[in-house]
């Protein structure tokens, strides 16, 4: 290979951005995969059963479907032992469910379902080995928190917070799981694909050149809505049409774009230094529709000079595209697609067939890394690609340029979660006098992202 087509040499690697950046000073960590000299049985089990104990925090359609997955995996028992949700019928649900598709591997009896504010206290103070935190995202970084204080390995679905301050408070408590031996393990899949895998390899190791920029998407026509019911509480009404407020759920480039924005990160090695972008609310501008927006456009710059250009929409009858891309000096790449082009057009490799799955993939090496006596962390590329599209957002929101430093420091709480403990509490955002909440949608050129 010659020195031209090697990729260049990062001047700011993703942990060195940690490391460089004043979130350091903050008390955040570095982490990293920390091999320990503990076997499966002592690190996980403290009585050396084989079986692997799971707790469950949050029983929607994605923690439930983590739970199955977990409960999939090969090599020794997995049981789940305790469950909290929010909601009584939510949790009761994901119990039937459960039962009929792994009957053999719930011992969850009603002792051990929770409901509730805090009713993931109850899971993290069982004897479960493992927690699966899926709750919307809002509450990440305090159910991550109180899982790590309690010595307990980790898996949390991706964004693992939404604002700034959560963040580091994430990154916090994953210094903690790293002292202690802990695993965690993030949900952006797409890291256990062996295509994605294979695909970002060759394109590291130069197979177009150095790198100049990335295209990134996930345009769809939207997700679920839940109208507001009669005698719900306003509290109870936003948690359970939580995608569409940004104390909960981020916005959907937080809760989905996420994805994309990280295999960049990844492919760079990584973590963008700046943004700029626009974005607004032209479609889903319905009560029910919450105050985020509906489509993003963002421009991110990486320390050696690339961009990323960002896109994501919740939009019908339009283009819609989930797909990542790559541009070098010698060709470019359908990294989605697992493709690798010619700069004359030419495909110069493809993955072929398979090499997807990641949903399983991520629960079949977490358990088997565990088994092993390996303890994965994930908790800084979770921590940091969520940043990224916390900084997507504040530049968006904003229509002004923000660094990430910037943002690290000064972004806004948007999620006291810590406050709340019941239905009858007063959720950040209220209603206007209409019912809706256009007057908080948040306008370019007066506001403000910052503390």
């Amino acid at each position: 290979m010659s020195d031209k087509s090697k990729p260049a040499e990062k001047k700011t690697t993703r942990r060195n951005f940690i490391k460089n950046s004043s979130l350091l000073a903050a008390g955040a960590a570095v982490a990293g995969n920390v091999a320990a000299g503990l076997t499966v049985a002592q690190a996980a089990h403290a009585y050396g059963s084989d079986t692997i104990k799971l707790g469950l925090v949050g029983c929607g359609g994605r923690g439930t479907g983590a739970a199955d997955q977990a409960m999939n995996t090969q090599g020794g028992g997995v049981k789940l032992v305790a469950m909290a949700d929010a909601f009584e019928d939510r949790l009761q649900a994901a119990v039937r469910g459960l039962s009929s598709s792994k009957p053999q591997q719930m011992d969850v009896p009603k002792d051990r379902q929770f409901v509730g504010f805090d009713a993931y206290k109850g899971v993290v103070e069982s004897d479960c080995d493992l927690i699966i935190l899926a709750t919307p995202p809002g509450f990440r970084p305090q159910h991550f928190e109180a899982a790590v204080k309690a010595g307990k390995h980790v898996f949390a679905e991706k964004p693992v917070a939404v604002d700034a301050p959560g963040v580091k408070r994430f990154l916090k408590a994953n210094e903690e799981a790293l002292q202690k031996n802990l695993a965690v393990a993030i949900g952006l899949q797409r890291h256990h694909e062996e295509a994605y895998k294979e695909t970002i390899k060759r394109l590291q190791e130069g197979a177009i050149g150095e790198i100049v920029c990335t295209r990134v998407y996930w345009n769809n026509p939207g997700v679920w809505v839940r109208p507001r019911q009669e005698n719900q509480t306003e509290m109870e009404y936003q948690m359970r049409n939580w995608y569409y407020f940004n104390w909960l759920c981020g916005d959907h480039i937080c809760e989905q774009h996420i994805h994309n924005l990280d295999v960049s990160n990844w492919l760079l090695n990584s973590y963008p230094v700046e943004a700029n972008g626009m974005g607004g609310r032209e479609v889903r501008r319905g009560k029910d529709y919450g105050h985020i927006y509906d489509h993003h456009y963002v421009e991110f710059t990486y320390a050696n000079g690339a961009k990323m250009f960002s896109q994501c929409r919740h939009q019908p009858n339009t283009w819609n595209a989930v797909s990542e891309f790559a541009h070098g000096t010698n060709g470019h790449a359908d990294i989605s697609g697992a493709k690798i082009y010619k700069p004359n057009g030419e495909v110069a490799w493809q993955y072929g067939r398979g090499g997807g799955n990641g949903h399983q993939e991520e629960h079949h090496v977490l358990f088997r890394e565990l088994r092993e006596g390996k303890i994965p962390n994930e908790g800084e590329n979770g921590a940091m690609s969520t940043m990224t599209a916390i900084l997507g957002r504040m530049a968006t929101y904003s229509g002004n340029k923000v660094s990430m430093e910037d943002a690290l420091n000064k972004g806004k709480l948007i999620a006291p979660t810590d406050e709340y403990t019941s239905f009858k509490d007063t959720p950040p955002l209220q209603p206007d006098e209409d019912g809706g909440y256009e007057k908080s949608v948040p306008v370019p050129g007066k506001y403000s992202p910052f503390a």
